[in-house]
C-alpha cells in the first residue's frame, strides 16, 4: 500500500507515520500545492496512492482546495478516485460539509490521532483485515 501524507505540522506527520508506516510506503508533503504536484506525479508513473491523509489548514493551498484539484485530476485522467482522509483539528461542521458533500473526501478524522482510530479507519476502509 502506497500513502500520500499532507501536513504541516512535523509533530503531528511523524505521529501519523509512525502508525501507518507499518502498514505501507508513505510519502510526506508539506502543502496541498505539494500533494496535488506529487498525486498527479504518482498517476503519471502509474503508480497511484492508495490513500491521502490530506490537513485542511496549510500554508499555500490548504487541503479543501488540494481535495478538489485532486478529484478533478481524477475526472480528468479518467482514474478511480483515491481514498481521501481529512485530518485536522477543526471539528467545524462547515468543514466537514465542505469536505464530504462538496469535496468527497472519504473520512474526516479530527486530532489528535491515535493508533485505535487511525487503525479503525484502515479496517473501514478495506486496507486491514477485520
Amino acid at each position: 500500500m502506497k500513502i500520500l501524507l499532507v501536513e504541516d505540522d512535523k509533530f503531528s506527520i511523524e505521529l501519523l507515520e509512525g502508525i501507518l508506516s507499518p502498514y505501507a510506503e508513505c510519502d510526506r508533503a508539506v502543502d496541498g500545492r505539494e500533494a496535488v504536484e506529487f498525486f498527479e506525479a504518482a498517476l503519471r508513473r502509474e503508480e497511484p496512492y492508495d490513500l491521502i491523509c490530506l490537513d485542511i489548514m496549510m500554508p499555500e493551498m490548504n487541503g479543501q482546495d488540494a481535495l478538489k484539484k485532486i478529484r478533478a485530476l481524477e475526472v480528468d485522467l479518467d482514474v478511480p478516485q483515491t481514498v481521501i482522509w481529512m485530518t485536522t483539528a477543526l471539528d467545524a461542521s462547515s468543514e466537514k460539509i465542505e469536505a464530504i458533500y462538496k469535496g468527497g473526501c472519504n473520512a474526516y478524522i479530527t486530532k489528535p490521532y491515535t493508533r485505535e482510530k487511525v487503525l479503525t479507519h484502515l479496517r473501514d476502509h478495506g486496507f486491514l483485515g477485520v
